[in-house]
């Protein structure tokens, strides 16, 4: 039998706001999300696993037009090679954004340093 999570759990073990769940639902990067009989949503540990990827790569940087595309890259028979394709451009991207954090770091630093 398949566990079933209720919102406010698969909330509180993904560290996002019920809202913010229910915003990815229905942006179409989780789900679809199964509901009891009486219509209130339950979460599998599958969804779980998804709005935990969707989070990491929100946190990445990848907007909600790159997280549609990739979920739909991996909902359509694509090959490996577009997923490869795509994470290796997503991931060439955060590390120019890393490497501009690094040098505001070190302008910060000496700022410190200097006013010391």
């Amino acid at each position: 039998m398949t566990t079933r999570l209720t919102p406010a759990v698969a909330a509180d073990r993904t560290g996002v706001s019920l809202d913010t769940l229910r915003y990815y639902e229905r942006e179409g990067l989780i789900g679809p999300i199964q509901r009891s009989s009486g219509g209130r949503r339950e979460y599998t540990e599958e969804d779980v696993f998804w709005i935990g990827l969707v989070t990491c790569f929100r946190e990445a940087g990848l907007g909600i037009a790159d997280l549609r595309d990739f979920v739909a890259i991996l909902r359509a028979d694509h090959s490996a090679q577009d997923r490869v394709a795509f994470l290796r451009e997503r991931r060439a991207a955060l590390e120019q954004r890393v490497a501009a954090l690094s040098r505001a770091m070190a302008v910060l630093d000496d700022k410190i340093t200097y006013y010391s």
